[in-house]
C-alpha cells in the first residue's frame, strides 16, 4: 500500500487527483465520509473524474454526465458503458493508503 494523502487533504465531499506510480487516481470522500479510490479517467470521454460532482457513493463526469459507482466502478448513468477500476483504500489514523488494482477493470 502507498500513502497518498491525509484526510485533511480531501474535501468533506468530493475528490482530488493523485498520481500513484504513474497512474491517475481519484481519491474520493463520499457523502457518508467513506474514502474511495478509482481511476481518475472517465471511460467514455477520457477526462478527469476528480473534477466531477460526488453524490452519495457515485461520481459524475463533468463533461457528459456519466456516473460511476465508487464501490464497483460500474457506470450508473449514460453515456459511459465501461466500468472504471476500483482500488483498495486503507485509512490509518489521518493517513490514506491505496493499493492499485491490476490494469484490468476490477468491477
Amino acid at each position: 500500500m502507498i500513502r497518498v494523502c491525509t484526510l485533511a487533504d480531501l474535501p468533506d465531499v468530493g475528490a482530488v487527483c493523485a498520481d500513484i506510480e504513474g497512474r491517475l487516481v481519484a481519491i474520493v470522500r463520499d457523502s457518508e465520509g467513506v474514502v474511495h479510490a478509482v481511476d481518475d479517467t472517465c471511460s467514455h470521454a477520457r477526462v478527469s473524474l476528480s473534477e466531477g460532482e460526488v453524490e452519495d457513493s457515485t461520481i459524475e463526469c463533468w463533461l457528459h454526465g456519466s456516473r460511476f459507482d465508487l464501490v464497483t466502478g460500474r457506470p450508473t448513468a449514460l453515456p459511459a458503458i465501461t466500468p472504471i477500476a476500483v482500488h483498495t483504500v486503507l485509512v490509518d489514523g489521518d493517513d490514506v493508503y491505496v493499493e492499485l488494482a491490476d490494469d484490468a477493470v476490477t468491477a
